[in-house]
């Protein structure tokens, strides 16, 4: 595995700092990752150590005002910044990886920013995969959510702690306990932020069926940070075909860091080996972790890197 780490100038300056891992052998394709609130790039070794063996490429960058990107901690002025600074990370990829597919994997936040992207421009991207996206209710107290919606207007700058423990987060006492020990983490969020983030939260549901390409959807039946519902709700208004879901009861709101991940994550190198080859669809899936079985709920047609994670 090459470890590569660069930076970016993303909307008003600011330097975006990304990394990526690659296969010792030309990729197959490229799986592009954004993360959520108050996280990283760095917290992504479990996928990055499952998918660089299967011969992908992992590209994945700090958001602004997050980990080694420049910004106010978990602010920013509009969406369009998300967007842009997206776009500008996927033309540096494009010149670093000619010609190869290329996939966008979004976590919470970074799945909001990844289905919103995918909506108004899906021919650049070959799929997407969103992991516990907030597309509905959140755990957040109504009483913040109506602060923060006042004061976006007279101080967007703002900012409130989320109040997320870590254990909402996972199983794994290991992962809960990098929410007091990781100095690139953080829990605040600005008033502008969340309400850019729930409008167009709102903005994904309501054009939901102009999704043109290869959709999944992961999420866990205990995720009180981010509620599955909403992406039940997303999931059924879509219309293309090629979608799949998959929720697994027990797993909270790091999927890819539970203590489940390795179900997790070969179910997503799946759906990837199925789009990089062209194969077929399934229906949409609820796991049961006690009995080990899936069935159908809505019939739709390093060794590697020596970097710590």
């Amino acid at each position: 595995m090459e470890h590569r780490e660069g930076t970016l100038k993303g909307v008003r300056g600011l330097n975006i700092y990304y990394q990526s891992w690659h296969p010792l052998t030309h990729p197959r394709a490229v799986v592009v990752i954004l993360h959520g609130l108050g996280s990283h790039s760095g917290l992504f070794g479990n996928v990055v150590h499952h998918l660089i063996p299967a011969g992908y490429a992992v590209y994945s960058l700090d958001l602004r005002g997050h980990g080694r990107s420049q910004g106010q901690r978990g602010h920013i002025n509009t969406w369009f910044e998300f967007r842009e600074d997206l776009k500008t990370f996927l033309k540096l990829i494009e010149t670093q990886e000619q010609g190869c597919p290329r996939f966008l994997l979004g976590h919470s936040l970074g799945g909001v920013i990844v289905l919103d992207y995918v909506l108004r421009f899906p021919t650049a991207i070959q799929g997407v995969i969103a992991m516990a996206p907030p597309l509905g209710q959140v755990g957040v107290s109504s009483v913040k959510l109506t602060l923060g919606r006042t004061l976006s207007q007279v101080m967007p700058r703002f900012t409130l702690n989320t109040g997320f423990a870590g254990a909402a987060t996972s199983r794994d006492n290991n992962v809960v306990a990098t929410f007091t020990q990781d100095g690139f983490m953080h829990s605040r969020v600005s008033a502008r932020l969340a309400t850019e983030l729930f409008s167009t939260a709102a903005w994904i549901q309501a054009h939901a069926d102009e999704l043109q390409i290869p959709l999944l959807i992961l999420h866990g039946g205990a995720d009180r940070i981010a509620l599955p519902e909403g992406s039940h709700v997303f999931f059924q208004k879509i219309s293309f075909p090629d979608k799949e879901f998959y929720e697994y009861p027990e797993s909270r709101h790091a999927l890819h860091r539970d203590v489940d991940y390795q179900e997790i994550l070969t179910d997503l190198e799946n759906w990837l080996e199925r789009h990089v080859k062209g194969g077929t669809l399934l229906p949409f899936r609820r796991r049961s972790l006690e009995m080990n079985l899936c069935w159908a709920k809505y019939m739709y047609s390093c060794s590697v890197c020596e970097r710590e994670y």
